[in-house]
């Protein structure tokens, strides 16, 4: 009988070890789809972001300087040449900008990595295996 009742406890346990492990894992793929949904809003406002403003400025850019090329028809070589420099500028201005805003510190799905750090360490250190190092 003691044979008996310890192994329905050893089944119990493992049941329960099972059950807490894909809770585990039903909680880390949760937050993995939330970071993969974050990610694909911040991109897809990026890239709406970068047309907008690409098709206003252009559109702002060539009405300016047609009407500054007819109001100053007499120095129409001179406004044209400055306003290419300008633009030049707002061209590699705005190519550092946008660059500087793909650039991100962390890396995409830190959180979940590290919860599935964690969770390992958790895991090794209950089952005596804790190691200090990875």
């Amino acid at each position: 009988m003691p044979a008996q009742g310890a192994r329905e406890g050893l089944l119990a346990s493992l049941q329960n070890l099972s059950i807490t492990l894909m809770a585990m894992l039903q909680t880390r793929v949760e937050l993995l789809g939330n970071e993969v949904e974050v990610e694909k809003l911040r991109i897809m406002r990026m890239l709406l972001l970068a047309q907008a403003l690409m098709f206003t400025a252009t559109i702002a850019a060539l009405l300016l300087v047609a009407l500054l090329t007819l109001w100053l028809w007499e120095l129409r070589l001179g406004v044209l040449g400055v306003f290419t420099v300008g633009f030049a500028v707002c061209a590699v201005l705005a190519y550092r900008a946008l660059m500087q805003m793909a650039r991100r510190d962390d890396s995409p799905f830190a959180a979940s990595l590290g919860e599935l750090r964690e969770d390992l360490q958790r895991l090794r250190e209950a089952s005596g295996h804790a190691r200090t190092s990875d």
